[in-house]
C-alpha cells in the first residue's frame, strides 16, 4: 500500500488541496452559457441557488429548495415565488427553445438554470428579433 493520499481525499473534495498542501486542479465547466442564462450540463445535475444577474453589476441569489411556485405567462413573463419574495422576470421570447430541450423557463422549473443575466441597453437593441432578451428582473 502506498502512503500517499489518494486524490479524492475528504480535504481534498471540500478545501480543493491535497494533503501536501497543493492545490487541486479545477473541476471542468459544468455550465453551457447561452448568453442571457446558465444551464447545467449533466442530464442528472442540478443547481442548488439561482443567480440573478442585474445590469447594474449586482447579483441576488435564491435557493432552489425555497422555489414554492414558478408561473410563465408570454404577456407577462416569468414569476417566481421563493417563500416570501417574488422574482418577476420581463422579456423577450423566454419560451424560445435555444437547443435541444433547452428553454429558460423549463430550466428553471427543472432546476437546471443556474443563472440569469438582465440585458443592458446596448444588448437590448442589438439582440436579433428571435433572441432571448431579459429586459428586466424585479424583486420584491
Amino acid at each position: 500500500m502506498s502512503d500517499k493520499p489518494k486524490s479524492d481525499s475528504v480535504l481534498e473534495r471540500y478545501t480543493g488541496r491535497t494533503a501536501a498542501g497543493e492545490a487541486s486542479p479545477p473541476e471542468p465547466e459544468s455550465t453551457e452559457d447561452y448568453g442571457v442564462f446558465g444551464w447545467v450540463r449533466g442530464v442528472r445535475e442540478r443547481s442548488l441557488m439561482l443567480e440573478l444577474r442585474l445590469k447594474d453589476g449586482s447579483v441576488t441569489s435564491f435557493g432552489y429548495a425555497w422555489l414554492k411556485k414558478a408561473t410563465f405567462n408570454p404577456s407577462e413573463g416569468i414569476t417566481l415565488d421563493f417563500s416570501g419574495e417574488t422574482v418577476t422576470i420581463v422579456g423577450r421570447n423566454l419560451d424560445a427553445e435555444l437547443g435541444p430541450r433547452v428553454r429558460l423557463f423549463n430550466g428553471i422549473v427543472r432546476h437546471r438554470v443556474t443563472w440569469i443575466q438582465q440585458a443592458d441597453g446596448a444588448a437590448e437593441i442589438s439582440a436579433g428579433p428571435a433572441a432571448v432578451v431579459i429586459e428586466a428582473i424585479e424583486i420584491q
